[in-house]
């Protein structure tokens, strides 16, 4: 199973579980703590994530580490299940599905933005309007400045890009000034 796949079941069985329980938002922050920790700390994701670890002393290691962080009883149970799959490799992809389903589950899309410069609050606001009535739903902005972008904005919300950058804009002139319209 490829390695994507995997941590989408996984997310998908984590999350009906939490919605199940009622335990959504704390889960998901739970989740994120663990895949912040794994990745600031070289020491801990060399013990989790070695597979020549003894599987008991990693499943010690991990339960501490649960219980430190303050992890219900759910996600600790989750996380002996992905060593014992041999799947805690796969956190962060299912960390990833397990926050989009939330934001679904909530009417939430999120939307990757990049732009030439940086914008303002007021324009992160208007962007953000727009593409919330584009799309239905409320809409979240991750904005990054791309100097690659000559000007202009490039918006992704899910499958649906919306390319306003001078390049495409100067590209579909040229293309309408060739075709004589």
């Amino acid at each position: 199973m490829a390695k994507g796949a995997a941590g989408r079941r996984y997310a998908k069985a984590l999350f009906q579980l939490a919605s199940e329980a009622g335990q959504v938002a704390p889960v998901r922050a739970e989740l994120d703590a663990l895949a912040t920790l794994l990745v600031e700390n070289a020491e801990l994701a060399g013990v989790l994530l070695q597979p020549l670890r003894p599987v008991a002393e990693r499943r010690r290691v991990l339960e501490a580490v649960g219980t430190r962080m303050g992890a219900g009883a759910l996600l600790r149970h989750f996380y002996q299940v992905l060593i014992a799959h041999r799947r805690l490799v796969d956190i962060e992809s299912i960390r990833a599905e397990f926050a989009r389903l939330a934001d679904e589950q909530a009417g939430l899309r999120r939307a990757q933005v990049r732009t030439a410069r940086p914008l303002s609050d007021a324009q992160v606001e208007r962007l953000r309007r727009a593409l919330a009535a584009r799309v239905g739903q409320e809409v979240q902005l991750e904005v990054e400045v791309d100097p690659e972008l000559l000007g202009g904005v490039v918006a992704q919300v899910g499958d649906l890009v919306l390319d306003g950058s001078v390049r495409t804009q100067l590209r579909q002139l040229r293309a309408s000034l060739a075709s004589g319209h």
